[in-house]
Protein backbone atom coordinates (compact mmCIF):
# COMPACT_ATOMS: atom_id res chain seq x y z
CA UNK A 1 0.00 0.00 0.00
CA UNK A 2 0.92 3.19 -1.34
CA UNK A 3 1.77 6.37 1.91
CA UNK A 4 1.59 9.97 1.38
CA UNK A 5 2.91 12.16 3.75
CA UNK A 6 0.46 15.41 5.27
CA UNK A 7 2.03 18.53 6.55
CA UNK A 8 0.63 20.33 9.45
CA UNK A 9 0.51 24.11 8.16
CA UNK A 10 -1.27 25.24 11.17
CA UNK A 11 -3.26 24.25 14.30
CA UNK A 12 -6.66 25.20 15.74
CA UNK A 13 -6.57 27.33 19.01
CA UNK A 14 -10.30 26.15 20.30
CA UNK A 15 -12.65 26.01 23.55
CA UNK A 16 -13.03 21.79 22.89
CA UNK A 17 -10.65 20.24 24.88
CA UNK A 18 -11.94 16.81 24.63
CA UNK A 19 -13.45 14.64 21.99
CA UNK A 20 -17.27 15.05 23.80
CA UNK A 21 -16.81 19.19 24.19
CA UNK A 22 -17.05 20.00 20.48
CA UNK A 23 -20.57 19.99 19.26
CA UNK A 24 -22.08 18.34 16.18
CA UNK A 25 -21.40 20.09 13.17
CA UNK A 26 -25.12 20.80 12.73
CA UNK A 27 -25.76 22.36 15.98
CA UNK A 28 -22.30 25.02 15.77
CA UNK A 29 -22.73 28.17 17.54
CA UNK A 30 -22.43 30.31 14.70
CA UNK A 31 -20.69 33.32 17.39
CA UNK A 32 -18.02 30.73 18.82
CA UNK A 33 -14.64 32.07 17.99
CA UNK A 34 -11.38 29.89 17.35
CA UNK A 35 -7.95 30.85 15.82
CA UNK A 36 -6.29 29.02 13.38
CA UNK A 37 -2.60 29.67 13.61
CA UNK A 38 -0.82 29.38 10.15
CA UNK A 39 3.16 27.83 11.50
CA UNK A 40 5.76 30.46 10.42
CA UNK A 41 7.21 28.54 7.57
CA UNK A 42 3.77 28.95 5.92
CA UNK A 43 3.09 32.31 6.36
CA UNK A 44 3.63 33.63 3.04
CA UNK A 45 0.74 31.60 1.67
CA UNK A 46 -1.76 33.22 3.72
CA UNK A 47 -2.80 36.59 2.32
CA UNK A 48 -5.73 38.63 3.69
CA UNK A 49 -8.55 36.50 1.82
CA UNK A 50 -9.61 40.32 1.11
CA UNK A 51 -13.42 39.77 -0.23
CA UNK A 52 -13.59 36.31 1.04
CA UNK A 53 -16.28 35.29 4.18
CA UNK A 54 -15.53 31.63 4.81
CA UNK A 55 -13.07 29.28 4.51
CA UNK A 56 -12.73 25.38 4.06
CA UNK A 57 -10.37 23.98 6.59
CA UNK A 58 -8.83 20.64 6.45
CA UNK A 59 -7.86 19.31 9.63
CA UNK A 60 -6.27 15.52 10.75
CA UNK A 61 -8.32 14.49 13.86
CA UNK A 62 -5.68 13.54 15.79
CA UNK A 63 -7.48 11.55 18.54
CA UNK A 64 -9.76 9.35 15.82
CA UNK A 65 -10.08 5.88 15.67
CA UNK A 66 -8.47 5.27 12.38
CA UNK A 67 -9.67 1.09 12.93
CA UNK A 68 -13.38 1.82 13.25
CA UNK A 69 -15.35 1.24 10.20
CA UNK A 70 -18.52 1.99 11.27
CA UNK A 71 -20.92 4.70 13.34
CA UNK A 72 -24.31 4.96 14.46
CA UNK A 73 -24.95 8.68 13.65
CA UNK A 74 -27.02 10.89 16.30
CA UNK A 75 -30.86 10.63 15.62
CA UNK A 76 -29.97 6.78 13.78
CA UNK A 77 -31.11 3.88 15.04
CA UNK A 78 -28.24 1.52 13.79
CA UNK A 79 -24.67 1.57 12.78
CA UNK A 80 -23.70 3.00 9.37
CA UNK A 81 -20.62 2.15 7.13
CA UNK A 82 -17.89 4.73 7.86
CA UNK A 83 -17.88 6.18 4.55
CA UNK A 84 -21.76 7.27 4.71
CA UNK A 85 -21.39 9.14 7.85
CA UNK A 86 -19.83 12.49 8.87
CA UNK A 87 -17.75 10.43 11.94
CA UNK A 88 -14.18 11.81 12.87
CA UNK A 89 -13.12 8.17 12.89
CA UNK A 90 -11.74 6.88 9.83
CA UNK A 91 -9.10 5.26 8.04
CA UNK A 92 -8.05 8.69 7.53
CA UNK A 93 -9.37 10.52 9.99
CA UNK A 94 -9.64 13.85 7.66
CA UNK A 95 -12.05 16.52 8.64
CA UNK A 96 -13.57 19.14 6.59
CA UNK A 97 -14.83 22.48 8.33
CA UNK A 98 -16.65 25.71 6.65
CA UNK A 99 -15.61 28.48 8.77
CA UNK A 100 -16.20 32.09 9.27
CA UNK A 101 -13.11 34.81 8.30
CA UNK A 102 -13.87 37.11 11.28
CA UNK A 103 -9.84 38.37 11.34
CA UNK A 104 -6.57 37.57 9.78
CA UNK A 105 -3.77 39.34 11.45
CA UNK A 106 0.21 38.24 12.30
CA UNK A 107 -0.64 34.11 11.02
CA UNK A 108 -3.32 33.99 13.11
CA UNK A 109 -7.11 33.46 11.28
CA UNK A 110 -10.11 34.07 13.69
CA UNK A 111 -12.78 32.40 12.86
CA UNK A 112 -16.23 31.09 13.63
CA UNK A 113 -18.03 27.42 13.07
CA UNK A 114 -15.05 25.09 13.45
CA UNK A 115 -15.85 21.67 15.72
CA UNK A 116 -12.40 21.29 16.09
CA UNK A 117 -10.83 20.15 19.51
CA UNK A 118 -7.85 22.15 20.97
CA UNK A 119 -4.15 21.81 19.23
CA UNK A 120 -6.01 20.01 16.34
CA UNK A 121 -3.75 20.11 13.46
CA UNK A 122 -4.64 21.96 9.96
CA UNK A 123 -3.88 20.86 7.71
CA UNK A 124 -4.93 22.68 4.74
CA UNK A 125 -7.49 26.25 3.97
CA UNK A 126 -9.13 26.81 1.16
CA UNK A 127 -11.50 29.73 0.20
CA UNK A 128 -14.62 28.66 -0.19
CA UNK A 129 -16.31 30.18 -3.14
CA UNK A 130 -20.34 29.73 -3.11
CA UNK A 131 -20.55 29.80 -7.35
CA UNK A 132 -18.48 26.22 -7.28
CA UNK A 133 -18.58 25.05 -3.48
CA UNK A 134 -22.55 25.15 -3.44
CA UNK A 135 -24.44 22.16 -5.57
CA UNK A 136 -28.29 23.41 -4.72
CA UNK A 137 -29.59 20.16 -6.59
CA UNK A 138 -27.50 17.72 -3.65
CA UNK A 139 -29.27 15.49 -1.45
CA UNK A 140 -27.73 13.77 1.25
CA UNK A 141 -27.69 13.21 5.29
CA UNK A 142 -30.47 15.14 6.95
CA UNK A 143 -28.23 16.31 9.52
CA UNK A 144 -30.17 18.82 12.30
Amino acid sequence: MDKYEVYPIGIVKSPYKNPGDAPRQGALKPDEEMEIEIYEKFREGLGTFEGTTHLIVLLWFDKADREIMSGTPPGAKKSKPVFTIRSPHRPNPVGFDIARIISVKDGIIKVSGLDALNNTPVIDIKPYVPSIDCIREAKGLNIK
